[in-house]
C-alpha cells in the first residue's frame, strides 16, 4: 500500500487504555480490568471458534467459552502475559490453550473417580479425554493459523463497524452502503451504476472509493493498535493480519 502523510495516520494513543494498560498493570487496576473486558468482548468469536472446533456441539462450546472468559476476567492465567511479546492475540490464544489443558486434566481426574458424576462432552466416536476435543483433520488448516484467520476477520469487522458509524455521523450512510463492496477490491455492479445511484460522476465515485479504502485502512490500523504493546510496530501486525487472511 502507498505511504500516507503524517496527518492521515491514525492516532494510536488510545491504545494506552486497552492492551498496553492491561500489560502494565497485570490486570490489577480497575482500568485494566475494564480494558481487558473490552478486548475480551471484541474478540469473543475467535476464541469461540477455537473451542467450537473441539466441542461436540455449539451449546457445549458456548458454555466453555463463557467459562473461559469468566476466568480470564478474573485474572485466570493472566500473569503469563508477556510485555516483551505484547500481543493480545498471542496472549488470548495461549490462555485458551491453557484453559483447555486444565479442562482435560479435570476430565481425566473425573474418569479416575476423582469427583462426582461426570457428564462427558466428548463428541460421539472420539476417545479424547478433553471435553469436546476431537481428532483434528489433517487436511484442515492448523488450529493456530485458523485462530489467526478468525482473529483477522474480527479485526476487519470491528474496523468496518467503526467506518459505518462514522458514515452515520457524517450523514453518508447511503454512500457507505453503495461503495462498501469496493473495500474488498470489487463489486458486482459497475462504478457507473453506483455513480447513478449516488447522483455523482464516475470520477467522483472513484475518488470516494479511494478515500473510503484509506479510511478503512486507518480504522484497521487503529483497531490493531489497541491489541499490541508499545514495542511492536502496528504495521507488523497488519502484515500478519493479511497473511492470515491469505492462507
Amino acid at each position: 500500500m502507498a505511504s500516507e502523510s503524517t496527518e492521515d495516520q491514525p492516532d494510536f494513543r488510545m491504545a494506552e487504555t486497552r492492551w498496553t494498560q492491561v500489560i502494565r498493570s497485570k490486570g490489577h487496576s480497575s482500568e485494566a480490568k475494564l480494558a481487558l473486558k473490552d478486548l475480551a468482548e471484541a474478540y469473543y468469536q475467535p476464541v469461540f471458534w477455537f473451542i467450537k472446533e473441539r466441542s461436540p456441539n455449539e451449546d457445549a462450546a458456548r458454555d466453555l467459552t463463557q467459562e473461559f472468559f469468566a476466568r480470564v476476567l478474573d485474572k485466570y492465567g493472566f500473569e503469563g502475559a508477556d510485555p516483551n511479546r505484547g500481543r493480545f492475540r498471542s496472549f488470548l490464544l495461549g490462555a485458551v490453550k491453557h484453559f483447555l489443558s486444565d479442562q482435560r486434566a479435570y476430565a481425566q481426574r473425573q474418569k479416575r473417580g476423582g469427583g462426582g458424576a461426570h457428564v462427558s462432552l466428548d463428541a460421539p466416536g472420539t476417545d479424547s479425554s478433553l471435553p469436546g476435543i476431537q481428532v483434528a483433520d489433517d487436511k484442515a488448516i492448523p488450529p493456530d493459523e485458523a485462530f489467526d484467520r478468525h482473529w483477522a476477520n474480527a479485526v476487519l469487522a470491528r474496523a468496518l463497524a467503526r467506518l459505518e458509524a462514522d458514515s452515520v455521523s457524517d450523514g453518508k450512510v447511503k454512500q457507505f452502503e453503495i461503495l462498501q463492496p469496493w473495500l474488498a477490491g470489487g463489486a458486482d455492479q459497475p462504478q457507473a451504476e453506483a455513480a447513478f445511484q449516488l447522483g455523482m460522476s464516475e470520477s467522483a465515485v472513484r475518488v470516494a472509493i479511494h478515500r473510503l479504502r484509506q479510511r478503512f485502512r486507518k480504522a484497521v490500523l487503529a483497531e490493531l493498535a489497541q491489541t499490541v504493546g508499545p514495542e511492536i510496530p502496528v504495521q507488523d501486525e497488519m502484515q500478519h493480519l493479511f497473511a492470515a487472511l491469505s492462507r
